[in-house]
């Protein structure tokens, strides 16, 4: 699911896999597609045993033999395998469950083959703590073709950036300072910038 407000392109990233005390991951490439605010994508692996939801066509297809109750799954921001139990450089985003000895602050419960790790509040909940993030449910597989979840693409926060220049006046000893704001979004309401200016003379 695409957390954001803004679309977000899935080439070059993958989903990658370890098993709960392992340090040798697995991946399957994503598939190029630009993935709009609340859009879903769905990576099917190796079909399990004892299921009880079928899934929806799935994005992307892999043949990695995931465990039912316990294991590491990380979105990684390139194609190149991960290294270590517990790797943090290009993960964007990881969830431990079960006995796993990796996570984001704390694993989720353990699974079972009729269970679905989903992320709470209707999909929308990230905090980088996956015991919070989480929680164990029936199973609701969606792909890109599923209707997108409008509830939780957040606002970008606004960036603020000062232009200052000054410029000499007629006067002796005085000095006009401008500053110019922009914003990297568009600002609806007013805003309030405190400016302190230090120096000598200055009132």
């Amino acid at each position: 699911l695409n957390l954001s407000s803004y679309a977000v392109s899935l080439g070059g990233l993958s989903v990658q896999y370890a098993s709960s005390a392992g340090s040798t991951w697995s991946k399957t490439d994503l598939t190029n597609v630009i993935l709009q605010p609340g859009q879903y994508y769905l990576v099917q692996e190796a079909v399990g045993a004892g299921g009880t939801t079928n899934l929806p066509t799935p994005d992307a297809t892999g043949t990695i033999a995931m465990s039912g109750t316990a294991g590491k799954v990380a979105l990684v921001s390139n194609q190149t395998i991960l290294t270590g139990a517990c790797p943090t450089l290009n993960v964007i985003d990881l969830i431990g469950f079960g006995a796993a000895n990796c996570s984001e602050t704390n694993p989720t419960p353990a699974l079972t083959n009729t269970t679905a790790d989903l992320r709470t509040s209707g999909g929308c909940t990230e905090t980088d703590n996956n015991s919070i993030d989480f929680a164990s449910g029936a199973p609701n597989p969606r792909n890109s073709g599923s209707a997108p979840n409008t509830t939780c693409a957040a606002a970008p926060t606004p960036t603020l950036s000062l232009l200052v220049s000054t410029n000499t006046r007629g006067e002796a000893d005085a000095t006009v300072i401008t500053v110019t704001a922009s914003t990297s979004v568009a600002v609806t309401s007013d805003q309030t910038v405190n400016i302190i200016v230090n120096g000598t003379g200055i009132t």
